[in-house]
């Protein structure tokens, strides 16, 4: 069985930059194991997979070891699969998903995600957490994650954690964020429990981000960027009880994968 993929550089305007995503468009639904496998051999922080179904598009998303509940930059990857490799032609795009509805609008050369906030909310230090990171932060909240804030850029672009420790920590990830220098704010996050180590721009975790930072700059709009070895940039928006994410891709490559006929037989 033959399979289209194409790999998309999400939240930049330049290749090499970025968060990598593959995206893989099916007719049907593969079973899960066989979609964790591809996620896997591709070996990127997210593949997404989705199918079209008259007006609905569903929309799954992988790490090389798990299905997530949420993952921005593959679901701005696979908008931008739909509008400049297949031909999508509505201004606006509804995925179906197991976080509900996520919508992606054009906006000129930008595109606009539509995410649930995640507001975080204040908790002590977590034992191990300072070492895990390296240095300890001004303070702690924590939504699906832990939000560790810094007083600088320079700081959170010095931490140098340790991955293990920040696995045993028992939580989904860590995101470590400060002030930025020529941006609202800067953030890195740590995934290593779902096989991502340190992801290079992450959207679900700005559903934390942005109502942390609107609430601290005391305004709803603002620019971000996360400062991993191979950067990105997103346009953020609060809007009540959403959040607005807004950013480029580039697509780096397209080709086809084969997957035996018999692992591809049954439906998810």
């Amino acid at each position: 069985m033959k399979l289209n993929i194409y790999q998309v550089d999400a939240f930049t305007r330049e290749a090499f930059h970025g968060n990598p995503a593959a995206i893989v468009p099916l007719e049907k639904w593969l079973p899960s194991e066989t979609m964790q496998a591809i996620a896997a051999e591709n070996n990127l922080a997210e593949t997404a997979f989705f199918v079209r179904k008259g007006h609905e598009i569903e929309l799954k998303w992988f790490t090389p070891e798990i299905e997530m509940d949420l993952c921005g930059h593959a679901t701005l990857a696979s908008a931008f699969v739909l509008w400049n490799e297949l031909g999508y032609e509505a201004d606006e795009i509804a995925f179906e998903t197991k976080s509900g509805t996520l919508k992606v609008a054009r906006d000129g050369e930008l595109m606009v995600l539509d995410f649930p906030s995640r507001p975080p909310e204040t908790t002590s230090i977590p034992d191990g957490l300072t070492d895990a990171l390296g240095a300890e932060p001004t303070k702690v909240l924590k939504s699906r994650d832990y939000l560790a804030v810094y007083d600088t850029e320079a700081e959170v672009l010095s931490l140098r954690p340790d991955f293990k420790a920040i696995k045993d920590l028992g939580v989904h990830a860590v995101i470590v964020t400060a002030p930025g220098d020529t941006s609202d704010f800067v953030s890195r996050f740590f995934a290593p429990t779902v096989g991502v180590d340190e992801d290079p721009v992450t959207g679900s975790a700005h559903c934390t981000l942005i109502p942390y930072w609107a609430e601290q700059l005391g305004k709803t709009e603002l620019y971000a960027r996360q400062v991993s070895a191979r950067g990105g940039e997103i346009f953020c928006e609060l809007r009540g009880d959403r959040v607005k994410m807004a950013g480029n891709a580039v697509l780096y490559l397209k080709g086809e994968i084969y997957v035996d006929a018999e692992s591809a037989s049954a439906t998810a």
